[in-house]
């Protein structure tokens, strides 16, 4: 993209100023899109970068860390807590919620620093995905990050793929950013609409035999097509990243489910509430989609229990998920 051509788009910083939004969250939300502009320059360096390959450790999740989550995770955190308007975070790769010492701190940040990360030594695509809640204290206690997706004030997620793009909800739609090369986030998608039908379904088949039966019937009937009794020929996407799945939903519509299954029948999903299902949820349901537990429940209603509380998911094109329901 030439000079000439990127002068017709609005910057980030200069979209977020016009924007109504509290002085201090503008900035938090700034932060947040400079952090990720950086972060993508590591995940482009890769190898060069050191940055591919397991790192050793084990996370609160009792999952391998990559050197990425720990090196991500390091750079988000460190920017958050430096901001004054920030009292305090939380990420899927920590143990515990670390506060910050600002008296005029007004938020709490949640995030999973790079979703997808099995994906960064192939080369897919991977994100960060982000949520901010208003914070009842400067000093903040792991209590106090326990609301429901609807308190959020605002959410999103980068996405690290062939272009670098942040998409965004503060409550009124869902803008998409693209970075320009010298790291600037320009305003490419200023209203995010998912349509309310579909012939994409993204799911993990290799768990097919785990799942409940209104799962095994709702994907069975995309499956027999247009011969079955959807009347209509369906693809299958799987990206294995989260971030990447729910940013094909909201280009071009579909849904994207991670049920629960047999295996281990006493959790109630695999994805994290506070770090990927309500974040995620909320720019769905901002930009006209469904994102529900089952294809009933809402995500966002879900009144937190657990800093790492998972959950089922099933989300996208809100038709489509009337369907899940149905099944």
């Amino acid at each position: 993209m030439t000079d000439a051509t990127k002068a017709g788009f609005v910057d980030f910083d200069s979209h977020i100023a016009s924007a109504a939004l509290p002085d201090g969250l503008r900035e938090v939300l700034q932060v947040l899109a400079r952090t990720c502009a950086e972060i993508s320059d590591v995940v482009a360096d890769g190898a060069l970068a050191g940055a591919l390959g397991a790192s050793g450790q084990i996370n609160v999740q009792d999952e391998e860390q990559k050197k990425l989550d720990v090196m991500t995770n390091d750079m988000l955190t460190d920017a958050l807590l430096a901001c004054p308007f920030v009292a305090g975070v939380a990420s899927e790769e920590m143990d515990e919620v670390q506060p910050a010492i600002h008296p005029a701190g007004q938020y709490l940040v949640l995030f999973d620093p790079l979703d997808g990360s099995s994906n960064i030594d192939i080369n897919a695509p991977v994100g960060t995905i982000f949520s901010v809640l208003a914070s009842p204290s400067p000093t903040p206690t792991e209590a106090d990050f326990m609301q429901p997706g609807r308190a959020q004030v605002a959410s999103g997620y980068a996405l690290y793929g062939a272009q670098t793009m942040l998409v965004l909800t503060t409550g009124s739609g869902v803008t998409g950013f693209t970075m320009a090369p010298e790291g600037r986030w320009l305003l490419t998608h200023p209203d995010i609409r998912i349509p309310a039908d579909t012939r994409e379904f993204a799911i993990n088949m290799s768990n097919q035999r785990h799942w409940a039966d209104g799962v095994q019937r709702y994907v069975t009937g995309c499956l027999e097509g247009a011969d079955g009794p959807r009347g209509k020929n369906f693809n299958m996407r799987w990206v294995a990243a989260m971030v990447a799945d729910v940013h094909r939903i909201l280009m071009r519509g579909g849904v994207f489910l991670y049920p629960w299954d047999r295996r281990e029948p006493e959790k109630p999903g695999k994805l994290r509430l506070m770090y990927e299902g309500n974040p995620m949820a909320l720019l769905v349901e901002q930009a006209g989609g469904k994102a529900t537990l089952d294809g009933v429940a809402p995500i966002l209603d879900v009144v937190p229990e657990r800093l790492h509380q998972r959950v089922p998911v099933a989300l996208g094109s809100a038709n489509e998920v009337d369907q899940i329901a149905a099944a």
